[in-house]
């Protein structure tokens, strides 16, 4: 197995982390970022994104490191300890590994990496989004030594590679007694935990260089099943709208409660007991509590679904998949939110540069569909879904598709063989009123 990374990365330190644990001996190539290696032709074939870590195992290459770290698990593990197959504890696993990237990682990248390109912090409301991920990670850990369960998992080594970077930056963790009191213990139990650290120390050591963002990183029947689910949601959220097609291509039907965030429904004592984080969509299945979209769509199918079509057993078809999650989260739909979501709350949308991320989210995307009818195969799966969710989200604001031949071809396919794309897109109508009504209240 081939591994492209640097040691100073998280995702990259995730993966060793884990390969270690799996008595794993990867063939380490490391990749100098600074030196434009990440960009030269060879690797491009490797990955289109040209990010690190990327994994390469007898041809097979995969990258985003929590997608690795579970391919790895699920194809070499002699157990499944450390990704159970049981469907609730996964789903768990993979609430924490998608709260790392998007809210616990993601915080740390908006304020400590702008020091690294430019000598200054980010603003006081990005060390708050720190301090805010610390305590929900704090809630997570009460009476709990492991952060997804009652035994070390792929997310405490992911969320350790995380926390450990906070503290190489002195980041004052005793503040979260939780969090301090895990971390204390994943440092002893963890195998890979030294070669961690010293990435790190490589990492603080790197002051002068300045790096960028690229471092770190046929459908079931319709027949309905009844089930005892309550599914908190809005209609116009492209999570929720992701969760309603999937249960749709599942037969399975959901026992929709409305929450209007716009009166912070959302943040009511009895929502947050269910879910700290007070997001939605938000699914209570017979008294489980799961929230994350990506994390809700496959717990449904890997609980409900009568074959593994949408989100398939085998690891390297699986991982796929998983990147392609990982992709829609924290590249395609995060570059929507910054350049649209400023339209909501200001009438203004985001910068050029922030438009610039989306066009090339869309050019990452045509190029994993060259040749490809669907994103992440060659059938129907769970990140078409995710993704349809979240490209049906920029044509409601009359992005350009055309100008990506291969999604244009994908999106018109998709929408025709997805369960619930009527609703899907009857949400959206409703997202398309309130903005308007705001623009217009704002001329005002």
């Amino acid at each position: 197995m081939d591994f492209y990374y640097s040691p100073r990365s998280s995702g990259s330190r995730t993966i060793i982390m884990v390969a270690k644990a799996l008595g794993l001996e990867l063939n380490k190539k490391q990749l100098r970022i600074t030196e434009g290696e990440h960009l030269k032709p060879e690797f491009l074939k490797l990955n289109p994104q040209h990010t690190i870590p990327t994994l390469v195992d007898n041809g097979f290459a995969i990258w985003e490191s929590r997608a690795i770290a579970v391919y790895l698990v699920e194809k070499y593990g002699k157990d499944d300890s450390l990704f159970p197959n049981d469907p609730q504890k996964r789903a768990l696993i993979n609430q924490r590994l998608y709260f790392d990237m998007g809210t616990l990682h993601d915080s740390f990248m908006k304020y400590y990496y702008p020091f690294i390109r430019t000598g200054q912090l980010g603003n006081v409301e990005n060390y708050k989004k720190i301090e805010a991920a610390f305590e929900f990670l704090d809630i997570f850990l009460e009476g709990q030594d492991y952060v997804a369960g009652s035994q070390l998992t792929v997310a405490d080594i992911a969320i350790l590679s995380s926390v450990s970077t906070f503290e190489v930056v002195e980041f004052d963790i005793s503040k979260y007694p939780n969090v301090a009191r895990w971390y204390a213990n994943a440092k002893k139990i963890t195998p890979g935990w030294d070669e961690n650290w010293k990435g790190l120390l490589q990492m603080k050591t790197m002051e002068a260089i300045h790096y960028t963002n690229q471092f770190w990183s046929c459908p079931p029947s319709n027949n309905t099943q009844i089930t005892e689910m309550d599914f908190y949601y809005s209609p116009r959220g492209s999570g929720c709208r992701t969760v309603i097609m999937v249960a749709k291509a599942l037969g399975l039907e959901l026992n929709k409660k409305l929450v209007n965030t716009l009166e912070s429904e959302q943040l009511k004592p009895e929502f947050v007991k269910l879910n700290p984080q007070h997001t939605i969509p938000t699914l209570v299945d017979n008294g489980f509590s799961i929230w994350e979209s990506r994390a809700i769509a496959v717990y449904l199918i890997e609980q409900y679904a009568k074959d593994d079509t949408l989100f398939p057993k085998d690891p390297k078809k699986q991982a796929l998949v998983n990147q392609r999650l990982y992709f829609d989260m924290g590249t395609l739909y995060d570059s929507f939110a910054k350049y649209y979501y400023p339209l909501f709350r200001t009438g203004k949308s985001g910068s050029d540069e922030d438009f610039k991320k989306i066009e090339s989210s869309f050019e990452y995307l045509n190029i994993f569909l060259e040749g490809q009818n669907y994103v992440a195969g060659d059938h129907l799966t769970v990140a078409d879904i995710a993704i349809l969710s979240s490209v049906s989200t920029f044509d409601i604001f009359d992005f350009d598709l055309t100008k990506y031949p291969n999604v244009a071809r994908w999106y018109a396919n998709a929408k025709k063989v997805t369960p619930g794309w009527e609703e899907n897109w009857n949400g959206l109508l409703e997202l398309k009123a309130v903005f308007e009504a705001r623009l217009a209240a704002a001329k005002q």
